[in-house]
């Protein structure tokens, strides 16, 4: 399948993404410090079920450098993206905060589909999390702040493409028909809303109307 099928069917979504109060403070440095750390710890909770999803998808592919791309992704989310959480717990400690409402929903719907839904729909509901970051680092480019420029480097530098593009082949390499595309698209738009609603919360600095703890 064309990747740029899947983009083109959500491109609004982005739109509304990359202007966002979150990421247009961010890139001007002027959004508050408690809400890039609400979000940090957000994607901090949200990451260890993503790896997980990663890992199923792994298991359910047919080829194996396909099972070998998701296997390697496994172990750079916990390598990479477990490194920059913990040089921003590092300045903050690191008290975590129980997932958010939207945090809860969008990780809930991955793990459905990866466990239930085809491999092909699998890798369209995580690909928004790939190449959306990708396309919101290399748009933001930079920020005045150095703990949001960090942020932006990370998702901007070459490691990060090649992983997403490494993806991006994966869905190319899918022979799929009429109705298995239509049902990729369905899921990479959903995934691409909840990437939404994620920086979102955040910005929002959501929380359950009750006490979910016990």
């Amino acid at each position: 399948m064309d990747p740029e099928k899947l983009w083109k069917s959500s491109e609004e979504i982005f739109e509304s993404i990359i202007r966002h109060p979150f990421l247009t403070e961010m890139r001007d440095g002027t959004l508050p410090e408690e809400k890039f750390r609400y979000y940090i710890i957000q994607d901090y909770q949200y990451l260890k079920v993503f790896s997980k999803v990663l890992s199923i998808l792994s298991a359910k592919a047919d080829e194996e450098r396909h099972s070998s791309i998701f296997a390697d992704h496994v172990n750079h989310v916990k390598r990479n993206e477990e490194k920059l959480h913990e040089y921003y717990f590092s300045m903050w400690g690191k008290a975590l905060a129980e997932p958010s409402p939207t945090n809860v929903m969008y990780t809930s719907y991955l793990s459905t589909v990866a466990y239930s839904r085809p491999f092909h729909e699998g890798v369209a509901a995580v690909l928004p999390c790939y190449w959306i970051y990708l396309r919101v680092g290399e748009q933001l480019t930079s920020s005045s702040n150095p703990l949001y420029d960090k942020w932006i480097k990370n998702y901007s530098g070459k490691d990060y493409e090649a992983g997403v593009k490494e993806v991006l082949q994966i869905v190319s390499d899918l022979k799929t028909n009429e109705d298995e595309e239509r049902n990729m698209i369905r899921q990479f738009r959903i995934g691409s809303v909840f990437e939404y609603m994620f920086w979102d919360s955040a910005y929002k600095m959501e929380k359950f109307a009750f006490r979910t703890d016990v």
